[in-house]
């Protein structure tokens, strides 16, 4: 399995309504599903400001979450997500 691992903080959440949905369809289209998409993060350990959502994404295997962040379907999505917000996307290989 491989994950993606999604901080953002919003700066301008217009892009949202759009987003979710279509995004959901095209993270399916390639085998993904999510595990935690929350907007409640209550900090344990650390500092600094938490973000507005913390997302966790499966996926079969590490094709499938660059075929996702590559697919042209993705790209309008990608660009309204960077503008109206920022943060950090991470793809991680889970344990064996």
């Amino acid at each position: 399995m491989h994950y993606s691992v999604v901080l953002v903080t919003m700066t301008d959440p217009n892009w949202v309504e759009a987003y979710i949905p279509a995004v959901q369809a095209l993270v399916e289209k390639h085998g993904g599903r999510y595990l935690v998409r929350a907007q409640e993060i209550k900090r344990v350990e650390g500092q600094g400001a938490n973000p507005s959502a913390l997302v966790v994404i499966q996926w079969p295997d590490e094709a499938a979450a660059n075929a996702f962040y590559q697919d042209p379907a993705y790209a309008p999505y990608l660009k309204s997500r960077l503008a109206g917000s920022k943060g950090d996307f991470f793809n991680v290989a889970g344990l064996p």
